[in-house]
């Protein structure tokens, strides 16, 4: 299993609107066969921060980050982000 947790500090002016923009990502994501899940979280003491964890299959990196939703959501999320979010906790384990 690939395990990933990556933080989104998004622009104040964004913060309300961030799960709108990301929506279509996030459904088509929930769809791929090898994903086990992709949840969003907000902060409780940040309210422009947004917590993505996810997990995927052990073959399914590839497919997932070349797939045509995946290519559109990081051309759509820049405009709503100061900053390029980095993961925080990239795991693959033997599960």
């Amino acid at each position: 299993m690939i395990f990933i947790v990556v933080k989104f500090k998004v622009k104040p002016d964004w913060s309300e609107r961030w799960l709108g923009l990301v929506e279509d990502f996030t459904q088509a994501t929930r769809e791929e066969t090898s994903n086990l899940w992709f949840d969003w979280s907000r902060s409780v003491d940040d309210p422009n921060e947004f917590v993505l964890v996810e997990a995927f299959t052990d073959d399914a990196a590839g497919d997932h980050v070349n797939s045509n939703h995946f290519k559109q959501a990081m051309a759509d999320m820049p405009q709503a982000l100061p900053w390029t979010p980095a993961l925080t906790s990239p795991h693959a384990t033997g599960a």
